[in-house]
């Protein structure tokens, strides 16, 4: 017995036609090649090229992974582009320094935006809260 597959243009058209957002996004995994050490050596260049693409509005999202236990960074990273492509997509993660410098690998693979939701909170007057 073969198991049911789906091909992705499937479901980007069930997505589409049953009112779900079907925003196409591209999510970069992003792992060390040989340890922390050469992550250390370019990580602040890779937060200016990350921030710029922030500005740009090119990332829609980014941060680093926990270790599965919750102790410590191993170095990994996910980052989520909006890109008109699955080739545009994978430029800039090659433009990355941690992926250009090979302290990094890293896999992109397109990903549908479905559901969700998200709340926007702007103070007028008094600029942004202090947390005490």
């Amino acid at each position: 017995m073969t198991a049911p597959r789906m091909g992705w243009q499937e479901m980007v058209e069930y997505s589409e036609s049953h009112d779900l957002l079907a925003k196409r996004l591209y999510v970069v995994s992003s792992k060390p090649v040989n340890g922390l050490g050469p992550i250390q050596e370019v990580l602040d260049e890779h937060v200016r090229f990350q921030t710029k693409l922030e500005v740009d509005g090119t990332m829609f999202a980014a941060g680093p992974l926990a270790s599965e236990d919750l102790q410590e960074w191993l170095g990994e990273g996910l980052f989520v582009y909006r890109a008109a492509s699955m080739e545009e997509a994978v430029k800039l993660a090659e433009a990355d320094p941690m992926h250009k410098s090979g302290a990094r690998t890293f896999t992109v693979r397109e990903w549908l935006l479905n559901e969700g939701t998200y709340s926007v909170q702007v103070f007028y007057s008094a600029g942004r809260p202090r947390i005490a």
